[in-house]
């Protein structure tokens, strides 16, 4: 199994990463991305790196905090050439539910991170929020560049996926698949291709059923991936290849 997205940098996790690490290796876990929304966050993510071989990093400026974290193409790149365990670029994207950041400071933001997941040939991690529109619009004009695009957290609309499969997007599923008003999303991820999913916890938020109320970890992805199971009628085991398989080729293709 693999987490493809959580954030090792926040509380409770990263002041119990010895006990978070043991227990993800005890359910079978082979990789952890942990994902960065700041500056900050990136200066936190590059010291969890060096604690076990299993967690790999990215460098990213969440949406909501684009207006206290600038940055060019150029702090991009260089900060992903810090390690060779920094493998995306985001978490970057969209996100109008709340007024965090200016939209147009947000969008512009985007475009940088696009440009530099472009140039440096790494997938990007895409946040997209009450902006399913904007944030389609914006990768689309990319679109003959073929960015290695993965949509993280995925809970837009069934024409929301539509569109976004037109530009080869990945989606990944997080444990909100479980829970109980979560029908149309399920539907959604009936219909997509499983050689485009992937799964994530998004810890700490976001526990699945049986864990709700209680602060998600990476440990705790076999529930999403059990509920994916059914949702696609496969074998929970050919599942966890399916969405380990995806994360390789979406992230270490290069390499093989």
């Amino acid at each position: 199994m693999i987490d493809s997205h959580c954030h090792l940098d926040h509380e409770p996790l990263i002041s119990n990463i010895s006990e978070i690490l043991k227990r993800s290796k005890n359910v079978g876990i082979k990789k952890i991305l942990t994902i960065c929304t700041t500056l900050n966050s990136y200066e936190k993510i590059k010291k969890i790196l060096k604690l076990d071989d299993i967690i790999y990093g990215t460098f990213g400026i969440h949406p909501h905090e684009t207006k206290n974290n600038i940055v060019s193409q150029k702090i991009i790149l260089d900060n992903v050439k810090v390690s060779p365990k920094i493998i995306g670029i985001g978490e970057t994207g969209l996100d109008f539910y709340y007024n965090n950041s200016e939209k147009n400071m947000q969008i512009e933001s985007f475009k940088i991170h696009i440009e530099a997941a472009l140039e440096a040939n790494l997938p990007i991690i895409v946040h997209s929020r009450n902006a399913e529109e904007e944030t389609y619009n914006v990768l689309s004009k990319y679109k003959n560049q073929k960015p290695k695009i993965l949509m993280h957290c995925f809970t837009g609309s069934y024409n929301f996926y539509k569109e976004m499969e037109k530009l080869n997007s990945f989606f990944s599923a997080s444990g909100i698949i479980t829970f109980n008003n979560s029908n149309d999303l399920q539907y959604t991820f009936s219909k997509i291709p499983t050689e485009k999913l992937l799964v994530e916890t998004d810890s700490p938020f976001l526990s699945p059923v049986p864990m709700r109320g209680k602060k998600n970890e990476p440990s705790y992805i076999e529930h999403t991936i059990k509920k994916l199971s059914e949702i696609k009628n496969i074998n929970f085991s050919k599942m966890v290849n399916i969405t380990t398989d995806n994360f390789e080729k979406l992230f270490f293709a290069n390499e093989n």
